[in-house]
């Protein structure tokens, strides 16, 4: 691929094509005047966190997750490579109650994971888009949230391998998972530099939910983990 053929953005690294032309600019500011996007409406959190390949543990990625409600007990997620303008679309999760799990099958249920690792050690925040509110009132806020994060099962593709550089999404969906203990990604250089480019603190999150109960897991969740060998 010619180099000249490639633009680059701040916000979401390398994608192949040529810059958006005026005329492009143009049109998409008239859809967007003439136009509802109502599905994009109902998205009610932004959540951020680490995803790890199923196939392939050693392979972690930074998610945007913008969720919205279907029901109380399902919700789905576009998920980004960055909070950006330009952010490029990498992947879909679902969340589903306990309730919901319970009704899969053995092999479905090894496809999705758990969030409770990801809710106690402080991996997953909201990101807060500007100090609206003060910082003990969002706590308590991003808290009750997390309370209700921590029951559900999630299962997740990522439909572009931004890890490897891809220019494009190429080749399957690949099946993620989310880490279940300490020493599965590289947490403290991971996590530590997602919270100095957004103004969270993965330990201040530790001890703040120190107090929010652990559910259950339940036993064919997380099967990645098993699979590896790379405990829970």
């Amino acid at each position: 691929m010619d180099s000249a053929s490639v633009s680059t953005s701040s916000t979401s690294g390398t994608v192949a094509g040529e810059p958006l032309t005026t005329k492009s600019r143009v049109l998409d500011a008239g859809a967007a005047i003439t136009q509802e996007f109502v599905p994009l409406k109902n998205i009610c959190a932004h959540l951020n966190a680490f995803h790890v390949y199923a196939s392939d543990p050693s392979r972690s990625v930074e998610a945007n997750h913008y969720c919205a409600h279907l029901t109380e007990d399902v919700r789905q997620c576009l998920l980004y490579d960055s909070p950006g303008p330009n952010a490029r679309l990498i992947g879909i999760e679902y969340m589903i109650t306990p309730a919901l799990f319970e009704t899969l099958d053995p092999a479905e249920r090894r496809l999705w994971h758990s969030h409770v690792y990801e809710v106690k050690s402080g991996m997953l925040v909201m990101p807060q888009r500007a100090p609206l509110m003060p910082a003990v009132a969002w706590e308590r806020a991003e808290t009750a949230e997390m309370e209700e994060v921590v029951h559900l099962y999630g299962k997740v593709y990522h439909l572009w391998q931004t890890d490897r550089g891809d220019q494009l999404p190429l080749g399957q969906p690949q099946l993620m998972t989310s880490c279940t203990a300490d020493g599965q990604i590289d947490f403290e250089r991971l996590v530590g530099e997602r919270d100095q480019r957004m103004g969270t603190d993965w330990r201040r999150k530790r001890e703040i939910r120190a107090g929010i109960e652990e559910p259950a897991i339940h036993p064919d969740a997380d099967y990645t983990w098993k699979k590896h060998g790379r405990g829970l």
